[in-house]
């Protein structure tokens, strides 16, 4: 049985599809509630200036003044350079003021719109 240029072709263009398919899920952000936004005060705890995207660790006091961490979604490193921002704009300890499009689940986290440290916004929004 021969197999055809144009079956071999298909099958390869099937391959890189579906290997191409989590790349593109990734970058969804349907997770996030676009229509609200949210002001969280806290300390942050740790900021990762990772690839593909950079996340803020800020704790929160609730009413009742129990500690909640929020995972906070930032942009790449990259995006956020071309905004002002640095490896070290925030550090463990800094009390920051975060503006977040919430999760939908509710859970405690969500994707970064600003962030302003002792009242001064660092950089810009994700890029």
């Amino acid at each position: 049985m021969q197999v055809s240029k144009k079956m071999l072709a298909l099958a390869g263009v099937a391959v890189v599809s579906l290997a191409a398919a989590p790349a593109f899920a990734h970058h969804s952000f349907a997770m996030f509630d676009n229509q609200k936004n949210v002001t969280l005060e806290g300390t942050v705890k740790e900021f990762q200036w990772t690839n593909p995207h950079s996340w803020i660790q800020l704790v929160v006091k609730d009413a009742s003044g129990k500690e909640i961490e929020y995972s906070i979604e930032g942009g790449s490193p990259n995006g956020l350079s071309r905004a002002g921002w640095k490896r070290t704009s925030l550090k463990p300890g800094d009390k920051a003021t975060a503006v977040i499009h919430p999760l939908k689940d509710g859970t405690n986290g969500g994707s970064l719109v600003s962030v302003s440290v002792n009242g001064v916004q660092i950089g810009g929004a994700r890029s």
